[in-house]
């Protein structure tokens, strides 16, 4: 061609060199070729119009599925879309490969696709040459899947920054792998880098830089698009500025890909590779793929992290504050959120120190397991503490509460929520307990020789029900060595568990334990853990399905587990107390529960159905001839020849009950009888105000008969 002569016309041009020009519409779905296209695709050599589906058909169908792939990519990055197409005949046989080089744009209007480009045929490569690597065939696409599968999988259970980054230098890509990677982030204006794999110790330091500067990570943070550099030439040519930085590593090839999560580009990742990479638009599709799994699994472990800051961050709040240690008394605390989900919940303790140096021990759960039920809780703790210094004893401060809660609730009837609490005012020189319950789990009590009771005391509705509920007190009192248990229903019901089953599991707990204080309580939290699952890898599966709050008081003496000195007189092996008032028989079933419970380890079963029979007995006859309530005293004792166990019931009655012999008929007459018959000694004691009748069985008796005391 002479020098200037008008430059031959583009159709002519692209014919001489056996390049087709081809136009997509996706919205359309109608695809135009030109003669050199149409032949190329096996059609007749003219210009024409084809609907996709006639398109389809002429391609492997594997390269029209990676089509899809390409063109998406390519308008993502606003780069060329290019790919390899397999040619089919009618007899599904290979024909020929052509080459398809466009520029896509997205027409977000009619959310469609328009495709302007060329297609020309090219030879297959050999496999196994550098060439065959690069291309796309069905091997390398069942490679990648399989990757970006486990990939994917891995970085899903990823819990935390860390491991995200560790499971992201882990990746092995197939055909290429990068020898070295770099996360970065943003703060305010400046590039930060979170973690990095293949770089000596130090090498962050240079990456904390302004968003403004020329380096390539930055780029990607302002812009949002991928910048690949293929070789050190071209790096150095496009950021001459910041190549001293990569070039001290001694790397061939590096790809900067945004790492974006809800529409918002939080970062970019570099892999940076050992050997020259070209960057094909199958291993740019990898890259991309993996940055983006990369930003949802930083973006979900953030949030894990966030969640566990908060409730960390509860546990802290939540955990009692008492200055110098209780004289003679010692308490042990643990808070556990559940399982899963935000890991907040209704559920507290607390321990407010009063004057006199008392203090109240408190514990309770607020309805749910959402950010509802962790604000309330902090409300009605705040709560508590105020009514608790303002001087009020139990019964008042629950009732206070429960006017409050149900307050909080009236403002929001849909968000109206109860709470169960037990609050206990504990003078520690006496050891005197005045527990007030409103609808939780009773205390339990683990005497000084790991016998269990499970501790009656009186209650009333949860708080907030409502508003003008009472709340009666019941005073109990903790000998020398024993360890008071309180704690939410989380500690009793998880892992499948009612609240018989779940108290016989922590009663067995409790009675086995032998180490002290601090150690039984991390024994009563792992008892939430289930058996071992084939679903975990730990020895254990965590079967928390609920909060839980516990709660340890202990009077220091022998038994307690609290590292004190044992007290220099022995006191009682065991003891109970009990009041059954007029109004409320049914707690006489109550106290035969509790007769039992302590003498759980009796040697005679019939000597403790007959102690409890007794009891039904005595009970029974303050009730039904008296207008007075009873108090019930048991005590179990060693005296050196053998263990006894003395009941005595006192009732403020002036008649004493005397010994007959009733008829066949009579419908009473007969409980001091059987006292008579079954205990081995008995009698009936008068007091000031009232009487008292006690007996007492032996655990090894001579058999010589029951005896009477002389001074009934």
């Amino acid at each position: 061609m002479r020098t200037r002569e008008p430059l031959p016309a583009l159709g002519d041009v692209l014919a001489a060199l056996d390049t087709g020009v081809w136009h997509w519409d996706t919205a359309s779905g109608l695809v135009t070729v030109d003669a050199v296209a149409a032949r190329l695709l096996g059609l007749a050599p003219e210009q024409a119009t084809l609907t996709e589906a006639q398109v389809r058909a002429r391609l492997h169908p594997v390269d029209w599925n990676e089509i899809t792939g390409v063109v998406q990519l390519a308008v993502a990055e606003g780069t060329l879309a290019e790919v390899r197409i397999r040619i089919m005949n009618g007899q599904n046989q290979v024909v020929r490969v052509v080459r398809s080089r466009s520029k896509p744009s997205f027409d977000p209007a009619r959310k469609a696709y328009v495709l302007t480009g060329s297609l020309q045929e090219v030879t297959e490569p050999t496999p196994g040459t550098p060439a065959g690597r690069r291309a796309v065939t069905g091997d390398w696409r069942r490679s990648r899947e399989a990757f970006l599968l486990d990939a994917g999988r891995a970085l899903a259970e990823a819990r935390s920054t860390q491991e995200v980054l560790r499971v992201t230098a882990n990746l092995s890509m197939p055909g290429f792998s990068p020898d070295g990677l770099a996360v970065f982030g943003v703060e305010g204006d400046r590039l930060t880098i979170i973690g990095h794999h293949g770089h000596e110790p130090g090498a962050d330091n240079p990456f904390y830089m302004p968003l403004d500067t020329d380096y390539p990570a930055a780029e990607v943070v302002r812009t949002g698009r991928a910048v690949y550099l293929s070789s050190p030439e071209q790096y150095r040519a496009r950021y001459p500025l910041t190549w001293p930085l990569a070039q001290r590593f001694g790397r061939q090839s590096w790809a900067f890909l945004p790492l974006t999560a809800s529409g918002r580009t939080m970062g970019a990742w570099l892999a940076a590779f050992a050997y020259p990479v070209a960057f094909t638009p199958d291993e740019r599709s990898v890259l991309t793929t993996v940055a983006r799994m990369l930003a949802q699994a930083l973006t979900r472990a953030g949030t894990a992290e966030s969640e566990r800051a908060l409730t960390d961050g509860l546990q802290r709040s939540m955990m009692p504050k008492l200055g110098p240690g209780i004289p003679g008394m010692s308490v042990a605390a643990r808070y556990v959120p559940t399982g899963g989900g935000l890991q907040v919940g209704g559920d507290w303790y607390d321990v407010i120190p009063l004057p006199g140096k008392r203090f109240a021990l408190v514990i309770g759960d607020v309805q749910g397991h959402d950010v509802r039920a962790a604000g309330l809780m902090g409300q009605l703790r705040i709560a508590l503490r105020a009514y608790a210094a303002e001087g009020h004893r139990p019964d008042a401060v629950l009732s206070r509460a429960s006017r409050f809660l149900h307050g909080v609730g009236e403002a929001d009837p849909a968000e109206m929520r109860f709470a169960t609490c037990l609050y206990a005012e504990v003078d520690p020189v006496s050891g005197v307990l005045e527990v007030a319950r409103a609808g939780h789990p009773e205390p339990v009590i683990r005497m000084a020789d790991a016998t269990v009771l499970t501790r009656a005391t009186a209650g009333g509705l949860p708080l907030g029900v409502d508003p003008d509920a009472d709340y009666p007190t019941t005073r109990i009192v903790l000998e020398s060595g024993e360890t008071m248990m309180i704690c939410t229903d989380g500690l009793i019901e998880t892992g499948g568990h009612d609240l018989d089953t779940g108290w016989q599991r922590l009663r067995g707990i409790l009675e086995e334990h032998r180490g002290n204080q601090e150690e039984l309580a991390d024994a009563l939290v792992q008892a939430v853990h289930g058996p071992s699952s084939h679903h975990t890898t730990g020895p254990l599966a965590d079967r928390r399905e609920d909060d839980i709050a516990v709660l340890l008081l202990s009077r220091q003496g022998e038994g307690c587990g609290c590292g004190a000195e044992p007290d220099t007189v022995r006191p009682p092996v065991r003891r109970t107390m009990l009041t059954v008032a007029q109004a409320e028989p049914e707690r006489i079933a109550v106290a035969r529960h509790q007769l039992r419970e302590l003498l759980h380890d009796w040697s005679s079963p019939d000597q403790v159905d007959s102690a409890v029979l007794l009891l039904s007995e005595v009970l029974t006859n303050v009730l039904v001839h008296t207008d007075a309530d009873a108090l019930l005293l048991a005590e179990v004792t060693d005296g050196g020849d053998g263990r006894r166990i003395r009941v005595e019931v006192t009732d403020a009655g002036d008649d004493l009950p005397h010994l007959r012999r009733p008829g066949e008929l009579a419908s009473s007459g007969r409980g001091l009888v059987l006292v008579e018959l079954l205990a081995h000694t008995w009698g009936v004691d008068p007091r000031g105000a009232g009487k008292s009748i006690w007996f007492e069985l032996y655990e090894h008796g001579d058999g010589a008969g029951p005896h009477r005391d002389g001074r009934g």
